[in-house]
């Protein structure tokens, strides 16, 4: 297995990890002599960040730090560099960490990109400068008011709006509760100091993780709610009857929204949105290869779990603009009736501990179960006449992610509970 996952480098937090910030910061600042770099709110950002730096300067690169924001906050910042550092672990628990590379477009490197990095990484030819030639470091205060002026000029109107605001002690609470004041919004924060590296909450925005978020709705009687993770790549919604929406209606809200027409997703997604007249080309999960697909062409992107992209502003899943976006949806419309019009299959989004199973050894027993077609562009997607399931390896926990849609709630529940057994099975036979 590579370094890179489906969202850059991400492991525990340990000496490996450290070192391999340093390698890291060596290797980038080989190919790249101008990087900005910044990070989350975790207690080893500090420490991997500073590896990063020098490994930067030890290359005779120059380097700016952009201090504690979020992940898209840096991406818009990187617009005036050669790439951008981030250090984060997104929504993954407070003990991991981990290095997202960046493009001046927003984009994350791509896997040629990550493979030259790996190579120079891994190799002997890492080289550090003479005395005379190391790179200079800076502070760079500017990146959050920069991007909180790029996303209000877009939104020039007054948002009249109540919203209740959980950033889950992550980065999104230097940014978002300030932003939609900006806009007029009147803002309730909850979750929003920046934590120690010990978040409040699970930092990744599913529903199971927002019971708070829809507790203090209700009670407060608000317009909207709105979580991010720790990085704020993704943002996900509460409406005002304080009822999680799903990703996938999200994805139809926000892309109607902008009038977006020609839209990318992943293989995850529902099939929902193909009903919903859009013109729709999908991709492996990751948001990397979503941003990727849109250097082609398209109007919005993004993934059920709440990572929503942007084209025209940027090509970085920017939780932060979508936090806007929604807001001003709301100050028109009822969040429940927008996405109480939207079609919904039972869906179950799950994950199993791969315990040595590899995917690829799971394909004879997957195909017991008859499916129409079987799909191995991103692990196996295996379509049914009445639904579909997809089962892939995680590209940052040593998991095996699971997806079922059907038409109805017993198919979906047969289907998820055979795809479990077989992965279990598989797990004894392996041992």
């Amino acid at each position: 297995m590579g370094l890179f996952g489906t969202s850059g480098i991400r492991r525990l937090f340990d000496r490996d990890l450290l070192e391999l910030a340093l390698r890291t910061g060596l290797a980038v600042g080989s190919v790249c002599k101008n990087v900005v770099v910044g990070g989350d709110t975790r207690t080893s950002t500090g420490a991997m960040k500073n590896a990063v730096a020098a490994g930067l300067l030890a290359a005779s690169a120059k380097c700016e730090d952009a201090g504690v924001l979020p992940t898209p906050t840096l991406a818009g910042a990187a617009r005036r560099f050669d790439a951008g550092v981030m250090i984060t672990a997104s929504h993954n628990s407070p003990e991991y960490n981990g290095i997202k590379l960046l493009n001046p477009d927003g984009s994350a490197f791509s896997p040629a990109q990550q493979k030259e990095i790996e190579k120079l990484i891994l190799g002997e030819s890492l080289k550090v400068a003479p005395w005379s030639e190391i790179g200079q470091s800076h502070g760079y205060p500017r990146a959050i008011e920069e991007h909180i002026e790029r996303i209000a000029r877009d939104f020039p109107n007054h948002l009249s709006v109540k919203v209740v605001v959980d950033c889950g002690g992550g980065a999104a609470s230097v940014i978002t509760p300030h932003l939609l004041r900006r806009l007029g919004c009147e803002v309730l924060e909850i979750n929003c100091p920046p934590t120690s590296g010990i978040f409040p909450r699970p930092s990744e925005p599913t529903e199971a993780n927002l019971g708070d978020l829809m507790k203090t709705v209700r009670e407060s009687g608000v317009d909207v709610g709105i979580a991010h993770d720790g990085d704020a790549d993704r943002m996900m919604a509460v409406d005002e009857k304080g009822r999680f929406v799903s990703g996938d209606k999200l994805m139809v809200i926000l892309a109607r929204a902008i009038g977006a027409k020609d839209i990318v997703t992943t293989i995850d997604a529902s099939m929902v949105i193909e009903e919903m007249g859009f013109k729709v080309r999908r991709t492996r999960v990751g948001d990397n290869y979503v941003s990727e697909e849109l250097k082609k062409g398209g109007d919005f992107g993004g993934e059920p779990s709440g990572a929503w992209v942007f084209p025209d502003v940027s090509l970085c899943p920017d939780g932060i603009y979508a936090a806007a976006q929604i807001a001003s949806i709301a100050s028109r419309n009822k969040l429940s009736k927008l996405a109480g019009g939207i079609p919904a299959y039972p869906i179950l989004r799950g994950s199993i501990a791969s315990d040595g199973v590899a995917v690829s050894a799971l394909a004879s027993r997957l195909e017991s179960l008859k499916p129409v077609s079987v799909d191995k562009s991103d692990g196996f997607k295996l379509d049914f006449k009445d639904g579909w399931l997809l089962v892939r390896p995680s590209g940052t926990e040593p998991k095996i992610r699971l997806t079922v849609e059907a038409r109805t709630e017993t198919r979906v529940r047969e289907l998820y509970d055979s795809v479990v057994t077989l992965i279990k099975a598989s797990g004894k036979k392996e041992k």
